[in-house]
């Protein structure tokens, strides 16, 4: 008998198509790998350790630690999830739910800014203010900017009028009010800049002439031809240090200049080196200056004093590590001590830094090993080499990656396109668009046969081949097999979810009776 098919029944089968796509099975195992549930859902998410969001037919819910929907988001899409805050995308808007359960905000705004129980949320120029203690949301009007601060306190401003309207300086109008990383907003009104705490009072009088922030609550001031250090504090700033010589500051550096000449390197409340002869200081990095002298000698400098001593005529000095830091002459690179002296002549074009008594240098465009008594290991053949962990380094040569011991010898004959390591020493290999695993020893784990994997943790590894995920351990044992779209580890629940492949299926109804005796005659 053929099959006929009418365009009533083509009807059917095109929904009953569109009807099951949409649907999605996750199945739900045990830490033993035990099927202990199915659940219906078209996309699973886990934000946190204990918050899971579940989709299902284009609705968004808030799972319980059942995997029930619980509460539904009423929008389509997590926009953001700022602890303990989830904020949801609707058709309308942005809205805001508390991990809990609770929602704050409709689905209608713009923007939404979070801090702990706060939340600022905008539409346009206008903005409302959420505080979850009263559980209020208060309409502050319109604005041409309002934000919360690090410390959690809202700031508005109208034109050139600033206002901190949550605090203890309720409409108080400010020329300008500041954050920065520090717990204190810099004022200034007219007699002057000052400092304010998180409650909104001054823990220094707007009386300074100048004001900027330096670094956490530090701050570098000028007021009445002197130069003050000013630390933050809760009740009442402190002036760390004054002085009526100039002290410039650029880019975190501040500097001390007595007569003309450079004298004092600063830190945030004081002198960190007072030393006569200083020619130039170079801020490498937070806490660490290049100083020259007028003889030439070079020095480095940390926090808490010298690093490498100015005891000889050094271009260039680099931190280090193992006690020898990177140095050049004549723009040729070394060694030096902390004494400055050299323990390692310059010879080189560059070179890292020591890791497990072992440095990569660079010669005649290629790269070796040398070791902490300045012997060469091996030959300078490379194109880069990476620096010593746990008894390897990664190296490459003609774009290909090999795994070097330390006497400079590849552990593996074979080469990879890329070589990764993980947090536990492992290895994630790549060759020809497929991946595999060495163990820490550089030996082959998991074969070079998958599209793509990753450690999930320890003796759990997801692998995607096929356009198929499964789940191994690290013997290459399959825990799950490769048969599902999506797997999640859902660690504080001590389960595994796995997402079917949807394979769709066409069931066609027979022709009633009656049709096919009508079709005979």
């Amino acid at each position: 008998m053929k099959l006929h098919l009418t365009i009533l029944q083509f009807f059917i089968i095109t929904c009953c198509f569109i009807s099951i796509s949409k649907a999605q099975t996750w199945e739900v195992y045990d830490e033993e790998y035990k099927l202990k549930a199915r659940l219906l859902y078209d996309e699973v998410e886990l934000l946190s350790e204990t918050v899971r969001i579940g989709k299902k037919d284009s609705v968004l819910s808030l799972l319980s630690s059942d995997l029930r929907p619980a509460v539904s988001l009423q929008g389509y899409e997590v926009y953001q999830y700022l602890a303990p805050w989830i904020l949801v995308k609707g058709p309308k808007g942005i809205g805001a739910f508390h991990e809990y359960g609770q929602q704050v905000l409709p689905l209608e705004y713009d923007d939404i800014e979070t801090y702990f129980n706060l939340l600022l949320a905008r539409k346009g120029n206008n903005y409302w203010i959420f505080e979850r203690g009263s559980g209020k949301t208060t309409p502050l009007g319109k604005l041409d900017e309002a934000k919360l601060t690090k410390t959690g306190m809202l700031i508005t401003r109208i034109g050139n009028e600033y206002s901190i309207p949550l605090s203890n300086a309720g409409q108080k109008v400010f020329q300008l009010l500041q954050d920065s990383e520090g717990d204190f907003l810099l004022t200034k009104e007219e007699s002057g800049f000052g400092l304010i705490n998180r409650e909104g009072d001054y823990v220094m009088d707007p009386v300074v002439d100048e004001l900027k922030h330096n670094r956490g609550n530090f701050y570098f001031g000028y007021d009445e031809n002197q130069f003050l250090l000013i630390e933050g504090n809760d009740i009442k700033a402190n002036v760390r240090y004054n002085s009526f010589h100039k002290i410039t500051l650029e880019n975190g550096l501040m500097l001390e200049y007595i007569h003309g000449k450079l004298r004092r390197v600063m830190e945030e409340d004081g002198i960190l080196l007072d030393a006569v002869g200083m020619e130039d200081v170079t801020k490498i990095k937070d806490n660490l200056y290049t100083i020259r002298f007028r003889d030439g000698n070079l020095g480095l400098l940390g926090k808490s004093g010298w690093l490498v001593r100015p005891n000889a005529p050094l271009d260039k000095v680099w931190m280090g590590s193992d006690g020898l830091f990177p140095a050049t002459k004549n723009n040729v690179m070394g060694f030096v001590n902390s004494l400055g002296e050299w323990v390692i002549q310059p010879q080189f074009e560059d070179v890292g830094k020591f890791s497990e008594s072992i440095s990569s240098y660079k010669k005649s465009g290629k790269w070796g090993l040398v070791k902490s008594n300045g012997e060469l290991v091996g030959s300078a053949d490379w194109d880069e080499i990476k620096p010593f962990s746990k008894g390897f380094s990664i190296a490459k040569i003609n774009d290909k990656f090999y795994l070097l011991n330390s006497s400079g010898v590849p552990v593996n004959q074979e080469s990879y396109d890329q070589i990764s390591r993980t947090n536990d020493g492992y290895f994630i290999v790549e060759k020809e668009k497929k991946s595999g695993i060495l163990d820490q020893a550089g030996k082959e784990l998991i074969p070079l046969e998958f599209e793509n994997l990753q450690r999930a943790k320890r003796d759990q590894i997801l692998v995607r081949k096929d356009g198929k995920v499964g789940l191994i351990s690290d013997s290459g044992e399959i825990l799950l097999p490769l048969a599902f779209e999506n797997i999640l580890i859902d660690t504080d629940g001590g389960r595994i979810l796995t997402k079917n492949l949807y394979e769709p299926v066409v069931v066609l109804e027979p022709e009633p009776q009656d049709k096919k005796s009508k079709k005979r005659n």
